[in-house]
């Protein structure tokens, strides 16, 4: 077994505020907003009262103004106005896909930018939110893999990115209007950019606040935390989490994974299992979800999907298959529709789930594996243009 040296990487998190800069509520948990008020000058006899206020200001109604809390008197908003602020990533750009799929690019604090990717479907919508700025784990076959990691993303820029979505769909209660019958934003993915557990306090107090039902108020078992593989944390995540897993799986061997995705280097295939076996026990999760993208001549033959079954047996498992989605430069292709069905049916058979995924957003590069900062090519290619002394005219 590989020795548990420190993995996450807090050193690379923002603090929330500057020196001179009022702090932020947003991505407090529930303890982290009481120091706050008290800080704030909150009488302590009424501090926990007024944390269930704000709370439900800030995570159950989406109000960003302290003049909005109409159940606080004005002197005390007041005092809040002077010493805080409730902000939250802003939007740089939107794109909206021929099937529905929305694309963010949000800007966070020191002007780095993330992408968010909401997924529309009949009875529901899918978030797939970021975890870091970048990404520490070059896996071949991702896009976002390709742009270097540049810090952690803090509690506040995490949990801001399930509200900035919540105002873009209009989903905050209306006083006096019904309650609506069908959540647009049910599910989170943590599938978006960077690695989640590299990053693992601040996207547990985010999905802290998340699940709190005094708030945004999702179930945990709406939440899906997506690794590839960072096994000293798999099981902090199910004691301190407790939402469904999923890993990126996508080789059977560990030769064709250690190109694949590089962290099997630090944790092998058989270290991974050896985590995940214990993961639904931990959590209270019915099964873990094992994401497979096919790709053609290098994971997809028949001999792959007998391996894989092989791997998992003993593991309450649905096997997602994934085509991949393509992107400029990419060094693989999709497997042939006849290939994926045919790897399908082998799973199948042999008693597992293993649904093909629709890709979603292609045409806007939102799809899964697409993700990268658009604004990060724009700006290289302008400081080319600058260096050479051409003119953009």
């Amino acid at each position: 077994m590989h020795a548990q040296a420190p993995i996450t990487q807090d050193v690379l998190t923002l603090p929330r505020r500057t020196s001179e800069g009022p702090l932020n509520l947003v991505g407090l948990t529930r303890a982290g907003l009481k120091e706050a008020l008290l800080a704030a000058d909150t009488p302590q006899k009424q501090v926990n009262m007024r944390v269930n206020q704000v709370w439900q200001w800030i995570y159950e109604k989406g109000v960003r103004e302290f003049d909005l809390m109409t159940n606080l008197a004005k002197p005390y908003r007041a005092t809040l106005k002077e010493h805080l602020v409730i902000e939250v990533p802003e939007v740089i750009t939107k794109q909206v896909s021929d099937d529905g799929t929305r694309k963010y690019l949000m800007r966070v604090d020191g002007g780095h930018e993330v992408e968010t990717v909401y997924i529309p479907e009949e009875d529901r919508g899918t978030l797939c939110i970021s975890s870091q700025v970048g990404c520490t784990l070059t896996c071949s076959f991702c896009h976002t893999g390709t742009q270097r990691l540049v810090r952690n993303l803090t509690a506040s820029e995490i949990v801001g990115q399930i509200l900035v979505v919540r105002d873009d769909l209009g989903e905050w209660p209306i006083p006096g209007a019904p309650r609506r019958e069908t959540r647009l934003l049910s599910n989170i993915v943590l599938m978006g950019m960077g690695e989640p557990l590299y990053n693992f306090e601040n996207v547990r107090d985010a999905m802290k606040i998340a699940m709190d039902p005094a708030g945004i108020s999702l179930s945990r078992r709406r939440i899906t935390l997506s690794t590839s593989g960072v096994v000293p944390e798999i099981a902090k995540t199910a004691e301190e989490i407790g939402c469904l897993l999923a890993v990126s799986f996508h080789a059977t061997t560990d030769e064709v994974r250690d190109r694949l995705v590089p962290i099997n280097k630090k944790w092998n295939i058989q270290a991974l299992l050896e985590a995940l076996r214990v993961y639904p026990k931990l959590s209270n999760s019915e099964r873990i979800t094992f994401e497979y993208v096919m790709l053609k001549d290098v994971n997809d033959t028949d001999a792959d999907a007998r391996r894989l079954i092989k791997l998992i047996q003993g593991i309450p498992v649905k096997i997602n298959l994934i085509p991949f989605n393509e992107w400029p430069g990419a060094p693989y292709q999709r497997s042939d529709w006849k290939r994926i069905k045919a790897f399908a049916d082998i799973i199948y058979k042999a008693g597992y789930a293993s649904p093909i995924r629709t890709p979603r957003g292609e045409d806007i590069m939102a799809a899964c594996g697409q993700l990268k900062s658009a604004s990060e090519k724009i700006r290289k290619s302008a400081q080319k243009v600058q260096r050479s002394g051409v003119s953009e005219a």
